[in-house]
């Protein structure tokens, strides 16, 4: 058990100014201002959103010395929380911020991260460079807290070879980024806090500066507002910096998108959302933590595609460096689905009827896709669409019988085409599916699953 502190920087160290930080003050101030992101509909909001939302499905990864431990990071910290309130408990300061003289994960590689985030079909991926307890995973010039310290045992900036291994793979790469830090000194102290910022800002500073292209910048704020942590002057600076980059809305500004956290977001299609959501139920590493089933997972994907949303899953890689072989399996798995059924998810905007329990839908020009998660026969009742259904069929091949009574569409398939996963229906339109206001189907009234 380790019992030293570690040597914190030097208060120099931690405000220590770097000259691409000046100069991308400076060259906010005298150009052009960065690009508005607030109305996404814009044409240039837009633009660099626009395979963002395409993508639809993302690995998110947490990961640091806490591994060692199996608790979750950050919040298995202890010590004060400055400026929350709160104190951890489970992991007395001294200890886990010493882990990372332990941390070695020899059997990390970089390339199999981004080889597997393709295989599972996701199109990004976003990785932890700091979390709350302070620990960077990049070689930082801010911090001697850092995996480059002469004090780790690993010494290898694990940033540095996720970005280059995104890069050669042609997987968009973004970092998550959070602005509590419960590890500095100066983090909401009466008459230190602007050093802070000043380090905020150096360390992003250098994330944006020093890895090639970034497509994602992932805040974790904790619900304060811009002015604690300075959101308009990191944005600022991450925008002067990479210009094309999506920036979530935890800098306590509403940026490019809202990030609901655990839970499928509801239909939004007036502006972009994500959710994040763990794989099992911790972020970070747990022995023998809880799985989602491949059920559970596609589900999640395909509900969140239809309430016109992204899925950006989570996994948390072992101590040694791998991602625990059971989750590598089961995004294999969702990679597999994914093959047979992405261009149902891939593309598409959600709606034109709302997500609900039973089934969600998804669309592309004139063409529905209609996901039966829930169906315990196989005739379909739902409203009726503005337009013609001109030819229906299964995704994977098969026929769908499909006929308008009034108001109601009725759809008709064979009782072992049911998937129990998900069932995918092509629903090909007589004109475009992309201006069909969404329709709800969660009252009773507005839609039947009925045995045949």
């Amino acid at each position: 058990m380790l019992s030293k502190p570690v040597r914190l920087a030097s208060p120099s160290a931690w405000t220590r100014p770097i000259l691409i930080l000046l100069g991308c003050m400076a060259g906010c101030a005298a150009g052009a201002p960065p690009e508005s992101s607030g109305d996404t509909r814009s044409p240039t909001g837009a633009g660099r959103l626009e395979w963002w939302r395409e993508a639809r499905f993302g690995m998110f990864i947490h990961w640091g010395p806490v591994s060692l431990t199996g608790q979750e990071i950050g919040w298995a910290r202890g010590g004060d929380r400055r400026g929350y309130g709160s104190k951890g408990s489970l992991v007395p300061a001294e200890i886990y911020d010493n882990l990372f003289k332990e941390f070695n994960p020899t059997n990390f590689n970089a390339r199999e991260w981004a080889a597997l985030a393709q295989a599972a079909g996701m199109k990004y991926l976003v990785f932890t460079s700091r979390h709350h307890d302070g620990f960077s995973m990049f070689d930082t010039k801010a911090s001697d807290y850092k995996i480059t310290s002469p004090l780790s045992p690993f010494r290898r900036d694990v940033v540095r070879e996720l970005a280059d291994a995104c890069h050669q793979a042609g997987l968009r790469f973004g970092l998550y980024y959070s602005q509590p830090d419960w590890h500095h000194p100066d983090a909401f102290t009466p008459d230190r806090h602007g050093r802070y910022l000043a380090y905020l800002k150096q360390q992003v500073a250098e994330l944006c500066s020093n890895y090639g292209r970034l497509d994602i910048f992932w805040f974790d704020g904790l619900g304060k507002a811009a002015k604690d942590y300075d959101g308009e002057g990191l944005v600022g600076i991450i925008r002067g910096l990479q210009p094309q980059i999506v920036i979530n809305n935890r800098t306590g500004l509403p940026e490019d998108h809202d990030t609901p956290e655990q839970r499928v977001g509801k239909y939004q299609d007036e502006r972009p959302w994500e959710s994040c959501i763990t794989i099992c139920r911790q972020w970070a590493w747990k022995p023998n933590d809880e799985m989602k089933s491949l059920q559970e997972c596609i589900r999640t994907l395909v509900l969140c595609a239809g309430g016109d949303g992204n899925l950006l899953f989570n996994v948390g890689p072992m101590p040694d460096g791998r991602i625990e072989p059971r989750q590598v399996d089961r995004l294999k798995e969702m990679g597999v689905w994914l093959a047979k059924n992405g261009e149902s998810v891939y593309g598409t905007r959600g709606g034109p009827w709302k997500p609900a329990k039973a089934m969600a839908s998804t669309r592309k020009g004139a063409t529905v896709y209609l996901h039966v998660l829930e169906a315990p026969g196989a005739r379909i009742e739902l409203p009726a669409l503005p337009r013609r259904v001109r030819a229906a069929s299964l995704l994977g091949g098969g026929a769908v019988q499909c006929s308008q009574q009034g108001d109601r569409l009725l759809l008709a398939l064979e009782p072992a085409a049911l998937d129990p996963i998900d069932t995918v229906v092509r629903l090909e339109l007589d004109g475009s599916a992309m201006d069909i206001p969404a329709m709800g189907l969660t009252a009773a009234s507005n839609i039947k699953v009925l045995e045949r």
